[in-house]
């Protein structure tokens, strides 16, 4: 390094030092990236920059890396750390000059070449100074907007006011040798074939974290007003509301400047800045997994659409910071129309929310304008963010999508967008939910209150003490793959015309949106509170001794160590003595003492709420809760007998719980976990058959536990065949009706404290299994009607079920 860049470095530090803040991407850049720490490292960054330089060698201190600042003396040679691919943009000329990056990297080749055993590292890292996406016209703000080679005077201005939002973006290690190995030919040849490389890579990279450029409003109207399906809609808008022309369009504005977004970085980044301070605040931490999805699909070029669960009006904020924060473009956000009330409503739209309708139901213009305006996102190249559940669950656990969304997109795809489409799964998890009192509130019967900026005011005031949050990147969904898959012919669809609905979409749809929820509850995460509240809720007092409670959550995390549930599926860090420990610091547990030691409870009238965050994570424990409630019904049992049983019930827990694994897949799972549970003492083998631990064994509390965590869904099923054989013939309305209201009465008459216990929604799934399954007999007038098939399977269900609950059912005659 020459003394003169030496020079300004170190004159430079402090004052960089002060003013800059290097976020650096990815957190984890050994098993991400494989990047080594012990072996010699030469950094590529796309600018000659000191300030990009420092910037880097303070994120490389941070993450334990090499120093970009020292020479490396490699086979008797010096070579510089850090390399640049172009020097930066002079004040008065309009092109930079070339770096001597060819010379070095011919040099590199050509030791190589020399020196069999040599081999370095090149890491490409891109940095940038906030992430503005550059607008269709300049302004006075592209003075300070981070642009590829700045010169040092606009260099000046960008430290100065985007210091606080760098980002130094490292890239995956490169091994010299292997370069060197499989490029033959002449060294100066191959070192521009990589530079014309890395180019394209700071291209890509920078596109990721900016995104596309901004939208005019103008081009946006025209662009949407302009559209054949809209001109079309218009046109039959002023013709069945009796309007002119002139008004038709002006509907037609007025449509578009209620959904459209309005996206401005400055607000991205001001947002930042307080997000962070609320996370600190209120969250012990956030973690984020398989974030390196998000990055692989945006390096690849491709659309991505985000689509999480939602479980609260948090989510929108925690998904686009972590998406933020994980070096991506955030992405534009489908919000409900109930929040475009003043002044959150102009804050999430400047944010990049734009607003839909509950339903669009008869209004021809209003699909058309949200359609095109989706489409245009699209094909601009904005990643978009919607909720296919289309609301908050009440009751934590996925409710069935809602298709609108899902179906614009594969008819956007249809009229052609020219980057391939990613639909990426997202879960988010917390430890406690703001809204969960509200929730139990409106299940009970109440209202939903009306969103209001007081109801901000109080939701503000309450913010502390939540725990840990946690946002998992599920398994990406590329559709052109999915349609070859599973509608091979659909390609020709294209030429039917664009408005023409194909009559394979509507099914096409229909599993696109089951296999993005399996997708969302296989990344799911596994944390202190849910496990606290499956083991609680499935105490018959729901009290525990503080013992009994961390050897039955210790119990529960073996054993889906051993076999988890999904290689996305993420359990919280720390033993389990740990995580109670965190838990009880959330003061959401009652805590007493007795003469014997310590026992835990929910807080009095509170175990509902516990139910929420159990409902999070029973997909996981529903197969070795439903193997453990055999077995404990039983008492002895064949093993091949507990795995028929499990198959004859599989396709119900599948539908209701949104499970990922083929029924072969799922037993194949279970014989893993049969052997495992024998494994931790759950249960007990002797040759071909299972029995329970023993009431005396260490293990048997832990097991008895995990039989009663499916109890009420096999009561669940109790319900429905009692009231179809009571019905013998029943349409299927009146059977889901009939069964959510003796699912309540069990429910007042015996305490139980789920609320999903008669939601519609699980027993409308139900009831499509046992047609799927030929497990009930259609009549010619529509009508379900009880057969010998599910009544042998009511027999079998009814040996599962408490005594009790069994008695009180037979003993009804009629609701």
């Amino acid at each position: 390094m020459s003394w003169l860049r030496r020079s300004l470095l170190s004159t430079f530090y402090w004052p960089v030092r002060l003013l800059v803040r290097a976020k650096s991407i990815p957190q984890d850049v050994e098993s991400e990236l494989g990047i080594d720490r012990n072996k010699p490292i030469i950094y590529l960054l796309q600018t000659d920059s000191v300030t990009d330089q420092l910037a880097l060698s303070f994120a490389c201190k941070q993450r334990g890396l090499p120093s970009p600042i020292d020479d490396i003396q490699q086979a008797g040679a010096t070579l510089p750390s850090s390399v640049f691919l172009r020097r930066p943009q002079p004040v008065f000329k309009r092109q930079p000059k070339q770096t001597e990056i060819l010379n070095v990297f011919t040099e590199m080749f050509h030791l190589h070449r020399e020196h069999p055993q040599l081999d370095l590292q090149v890491v490409p890292v891109f940095v940038t100074w906030g992430r503005a996406p550059g607008k269709g016209s300049p302004g006075w703000a592209d003075l300070i907007a981070d642009k590829a080679s700045p010169s040092w005077l606009r260099k000046f201005f960008i430290v100065l006011f985007l210091g606080r939002d760098n980002f130094v973006s490292f890239s995956k290690a490169v091994s010299t040798r292997s370069m060197a190995n499989k490029q033959q030919g002449d060294d100066h040849l191959i070192a521009q074939k990589l530079v014309r490389v890395a180019n394209t890579h700071f291209h890509r990279k920078r596109q990721s974290m900016t995104g596309p450029t901004l939208l005019e409003r103008s081009e946006l109207n025209n662009a949407v007003l302009g559209a054949e399906s809209v001109k079309s809609a218009v046109q039959e808008e002023a013709r069945s509301k009796n309007l002119s022309m002139d008004e038709a369009r002006q509907r037609a504005q007025t449509y578009i400047d209620e959904i459209a977004g309005d996206y401005r970085e400055g607000l991205i980044r001001i947002g930042d800045r307080v997000l962070t301070r609320i996370w600190n605040k209120i969250y012990n931490g956030i973690s984020v997994s398989h974030a390196k999805r998000i990055r692989e699909l945006a390096q690849n070029g491709h659309e991505i659409i985000y689509v999480p669960c939602h479980r609260s009006h948090m989510d929108y904020l925690l998904l686009t910071y972590v998406i933020y924060h994980e070096g991506m473009v955030t992405p534009h956000i489908a919000a409900g129309i109930n929040l475009n009330f003043w002044p959150v409503g102009k804050i999430f739209r400047r944010a990049g929310a734009f607003f839909l309708r509950r339903s669009f139901a008869g209004n021809k213009l209003y699909t058309a304008v949200f359609r095109e305006y989706l489409e245009l996102l699209f094909n601009k190249g904005y990643s978009v963010k919607y909720y296919p559940e289309g609301g908050r669950s009440r009751t934590g656990r996925l409710i069935p999508p809602k298709t609108g969304m899902l179906a614009m997109t594969l008819q956007a795809m249809l009229k052609g967008i020219k980057r391939p489409v990613s639909i990426v799964p997202v879960y988010i998890g917390y430890e406690h939910v703001m809204e969960v009192n509200s929730y139990l509130k409106e299940l009970s019967g109440s209202g939903k209150k009306k969103e209001s900026p007081m109801q901000i005011l109080s939701a503000v005031r309450k913010l502390k003490n939540y725990g840990h949050g946690y946002v998992n990147f599920g398994e990406p969904l590329q559709l052109n793959q999915f349609l070859d898959d599973n509608v091979p012919n659909w390609r020709e669809s294209q030429a039917i015309g664009p408005d023409k609905k194909p009559s394979w979409l509507t099914p096409a749809v229909n599993q696109l949106a089951n296999t993005v929820m399996v997708r969302i509850n296989k990344a799911a995460a596994i944390n202190g509170m849910a496990l606290t509240s499956l083991c609680l809720l499935s105490s018959k007092t729901k009290t525990m001794t503080e013992a009994e409670l961390i050897g039955a959550m210790e119990n529960y995390l073996n054993l889906l160590k051993v076999c988890p549930y999904s290689a996305d599926a993420t359990m919280a860090d720390g033993s389990a003595a740990n995580l109670l420990d965190s838990i009880l610091k959330l003061k959401r547990l009652k805590v007493s003492n007795d003469s014997l030691g310590k026992l835990i409870s929910p807080m009095p009238n509170k175990a509902v709420i516990m139910t929420y965050y159990r409902n999070n994570i029973l997909h996981l424990f529903a197969l070795p809760g439903l193997i453990m409630t055999i077995v404990f019904a039983h008492r002895s049992v064949e093993r091949s007998a507990v795995l028929n049983l499990v198959g004859e019930l599989y396709p119900f827990l599948q539908r209701e719980l949104f499970i990922y694994m083929s029924k072969e897949n799922a037993l194949a799972y279970c014989e893993r976990l049969i052997d495992q549970l024998c494994e931790q003492k759950l249960l007990l083998a002797e040759k071909h058959l299972l029995t329970p631990p023993s009431a005396d064994s260490q293990a048997f509390h832990a097991g008895w536990l995990l039989s009663r965590a499916m109890q009420e869904t096999v009561q669940r099923y109790a319900v429905v065949l009692r009231v179809l054989e009571l019905a013998q013939t029943i349409n299927r309305g009146e059977l889901e009706k009939q069964s959510r209201q003796m699912a309540e009465h069990l429910s007042t008459l015996y305490g139980m404290s789920s609320p999903e216990f008669y939601d519609k929604n699980v027993f409308a799934a139900l009831v499509t299994t046992l047609r799927e399954q030929s497990l009930v007999e259609s009549t010619d007038e529509g009508t379900l009607r009880h057969s010998d098939n599910s009544r042998a399977l009511q027999h079998q269900i009814n040996q599962l079920v408490w005594p009790e609950i069994t008695q009180h059912l037979a003993q009804l005659k009629s609701l």
